[in-house]
């Protein structure tokens, strides 16, 4: 009774139980997008802004699909490799993933006004694309010289409740109660997913408790580890699966031969996985003490959102162009679910204990929502008549407006907070070119793409490049593109507590074959 008495003390003290430790990370999950589309598109890095007349250009001007001139349909395959270089106190690891994947599908109508009004035509497209692949994997190792990530628990332990120790009532079984019971109990509370950490950690006992009898002075009472300082061998393995996908409905009208303009309403689902396992051993004192630790996570995020497009491309002559293009945030709604396991190996100097803490629960949060930022990007083109084109984007994003709601909760409120205070405006530029030799085409592009970050660090800026090939069957057309992407960036093996960050290498290649077809 005395443990229901305190949590529910605690209880009153906060709001209704909300989401798991969530981290900037997981915004970025979604503020974040790759360059994915159409082979033509991927060839000249996505500079498309003022060029149109390619399904995937919409997404960046939705007044791009005015300028087809027939129906027409696309449909993108792709095979997408990662290959992740990690360094961990000066160790290193690699781990690479690839997949094959439909990354585009979609078709524009095109309807042509024969009298004699200004309007000459309105297009009609719908289009999907996968705004990000999520299928990735990484491996880090090496020794950690001074750091547990059984300090992850501890610190959860001693202040996690709202800065405070959580009570020795709520880590401890009562009877007839089950640690399953206990763990989804503390779910309950306004700091579940805190408390719960520390249950762990005091389950598999990776530390104590001690009230601060007899010590000199006396303290308060605290948790005290069981782990011997020292050096610590550790490793982690992150493996995530799924896709950010977006359905649009685009429309658009070309006035007169100067000027065209269109709009997107923008569907938008997710469906990521994430399984980390974070091992650690040591060898510190052999006779006392926790040895080896290994703590898993599953967690599970789904959802959807909303956002819309507006642009208009002019016409300043036959050759050049310019376009504008706003992309409005995004409004997701997402959910997670989360499963944990605990498993520590200790030793009293005569005996070996394996004490496994595996609840069996799934954690179901609450929804939340993110609002990732809005996007302006300025274009130019210059078309040399049918021999080719050469084109430009600037694009910027403020990153630091990303925010997690409802923002009366204060982990939302105060993670907004961080990210206001951690994140920037990105700015991101993008060049193409493409050269026609009677029925083939010939394209190349490069972008870069700043860090979301203002320590340029935590995710770095991003630099790629890209190659394409195409081929006009006149009423049909075959295109093949080469893109390859790097940026370097900071994996924390632990969210808190020990935050020591493997540097990660990352490099992407990937190659897209399209099929076009007018009709």
């Amino acid at each position: 009774m005395k443990k229901y008495l305190l949590s529910a003390l605690i209880l009153v003290s906060g709001g209704s139980a909300i989401a798991q430790q969530t981290t900037p990370s997981d915004a970025l999950r979604y503020a974040v997008t790759d360059l994915n589309g159409t082979a033509r598109f991927r060839g000249l890095s996505g500079a498309f802004g003022a060029v149109g007349g390619d399904l995937s250009a919409i997404n960046i001007n939705p007044a791009g699909s005015a300028i087809f001139n027939y129906n027409s349909a696309t449909g993108t395959l792709g095979v997408f490799n990662s290959k992740n270089n990690s360094n961990y106190f000066g160790t290193t690891s690699s781990d690479s993933e690839s997949i094959f994947d439909i990354n585009q599908l979609g078709a524009v109508f095109v309807f042509k006004d024969s009298g004699k009004s200004d309007w000459k035509k309105i297009a009609v497209a719908f289009n999907y694309e996968v705004n990000n692949n999520f299928d990735n994997s990484y491996y880090s190792r090496g020794t950690n010289p001074t750091t547990s990530i059984g300090n992850y628990f501890l610190n959860f332990a001693n202040f996690g409740n709202n800065g405070n120790i959580f009570p020795i009532d709520l880590m401890e079984t009562q009877a007839g109660e089950t640690v399953s019971d206990l763990y989804s109990y503390l779910a309950s509370l306004s700091n579940g997913f805190a408390a719960q950490q520390a249950m762990l950690g005091y389950q598999a006992f990776l530390y104590d408790y001690n009230d601060g009898t007899g010590t000199t002075p006396n303290t308060p009472p605290f948790y005290q580890s069981n782990i011997p300082p020292g050096s610590f061998y550790q490793e982690n393995s992150v493996v995530t699966e799924g896709y950010n996908g977006k359905i649009t409905a685009n429309v658009a009208a070309q006035y007169q031969d100067k000027l065209y303009i269109g709009l997107n309403l923008n569907a938008h689902f997710t469906d990521f996985r994430k399984s980390s396992s974070v091992y650690e051993r040591n060898s510190n004192n052999p006779a006392l003490g926790v040895q080896e630790i290994r703590f898993d996570n599953d967690l599970y995020t789904y959802g959807g959102g909303f956002s819309f497009n507006l642009g208009v491309i002019a016409k300043f002559s036959d050759s050049f162009r310019g376009g504008l293009a706003y992309e409005s945030p995004t409004w997701y709604r997402l959910n997670d679910e989360l499963t944990q396991r605990l498993v520590a190996v200790s030793t009293d100097g005569a005996n070996v204990f394996t004490d496994v803490v595996d609840p069996g629960i799934v954690n179901i949060y609450e929804p939340y929502k993110i609002q990732t930022p809005g996007k302006f990007t300025g274009s130019l083109a210059y078309i040399f008549g049918k021999n080719g084109l050469i084109s430009f984007d600037y694009a910027i994003k403020d990153y630091s407006n990303t925010q997690f709601r409802p923002k009366r909760e204060s982990l939302f409120r105060d993670l907004n907070a961080v990210m206001a205070d951690k994140l920037t405006t990105a700015n991101e530029y993008r060049i193409g070119a493409e050269y026609k030799i009677k029925q083939a085409s010939l394209r190349a592009g490069y972008r870069f793409e700043e860090s979301p970050y203002k320590n340029g660090k935590t995710v770095g800026d991003l630099t790629g490049y890209t190659a394409g090939l195409g081929y006009n069957f006149k009423g049909s057309r075959l295109d093949l593109a080469y893109s390859f992407s790097k940026r370097d960036s900071e994996l924390p093996f632990m969210s808190s507590g020990m935050t020591d960050a493997a540097k990660i290498s990352s490099k992407n290649n990937n190659i897209l074959l399209s099929y076009t077809i007018d009709f």
